[in-house]
């Protein structure tokens, strides 16, 4: 017998949503105290799908019967991808010399080649760990995540729209990707405090990213 959810109208779960996400937003920007040590453990970006998750999981809403996720892959997500774009200062990247642009492609080429690559070489060993048929296939699932790689949380839900891979194992994706973005951030945390040593290794030459750095903080502030 299907359960009925607790909350069926859709305004109402659209408000639930964005009260719980501005909560974690506003939570996540607190720097002292309980929210501070939080957010140090639990990655902020976790929250926006756990929360949601187990209001679905206990029946407080009802993702199957809700038009929210069609109203919000048709319109929401095609207007924040614009507006994701707008912010981008294109000149300003094409100061940073070639170097960095080759870098950047370097690496968006990377994850399109590696996903099929490692597909390729786990399928010679352990082909049903890549297996899958119809939505449940990995490859799918592993195209939501080398879009969230290439360009972030928007970007990664236009490609679960794109090619439809099962909601029910979309959050381990999720997961994936929380998990290896936060072990890059924490190895690129420590090498701030030695960025100076570093570039001098490489014998790079950070001055544009420099400039471009101090011209985001004063926009900020201004």
């Amino acid at each position: 017998m299907e359960k009925v959810p607790f909350i069926e109208n859709d305004a109402i779960v659209l408000g639930m949503l964005m009260l719980l996400l501005g909560a974690v937003f506003y939570t996540s920007s607190i720097k002292t105290g309980f929210w501070a040590k939080f957010y140090k453990f639990v990655p902020a970006l976790l929250m926006c799908y756990l929360l949601p998750a187990i209001l679905n999981s206990t029946h407080v809403i009802d993702s199957e019967n809700s038009q929210l996720y069609f109203v919000a892959s048709r319109y929401l997500l095609p207007a924040s991808l614009v507006l994701m774009t707008l912010s981008i200062d294109l000149k300003a990247i094409f100061n940073l010399g070639p170097k960095a642009l080759i870098m950047f492609f370097t690496g968006t080429i990377g994850i399109v080649i590696g996903g099929p690559l490692a597909i390729l070489i786990i399928s010679a060993f352990s082909p049903e760990t890549v297996g899958g048929f119809g939505p449940d296939a990995t490859w799918r699932g592993l195209a939501t995540l080398a879009g969230s790689w290439i360009g972030g949380g928007a970007n990664q839900a236009a490609m679960l729209e794109i090619f439809k891979f099962n909601p029910e194992k979309y959050g381990g994706m999720v997961f994936v990707d929380i998990v290896v973005a936060n072990l890059w951030m924490a190895i690129i945390l420590l090498g701030i405090g030695r960025n100076k040593a570093i570039d001098k290794w490489f014998n790079a030459d950070a001055s544009a990213i420099t400039a471009l750095k101090d011209k985001v903080e004063n926009y900020t502030k201004s």
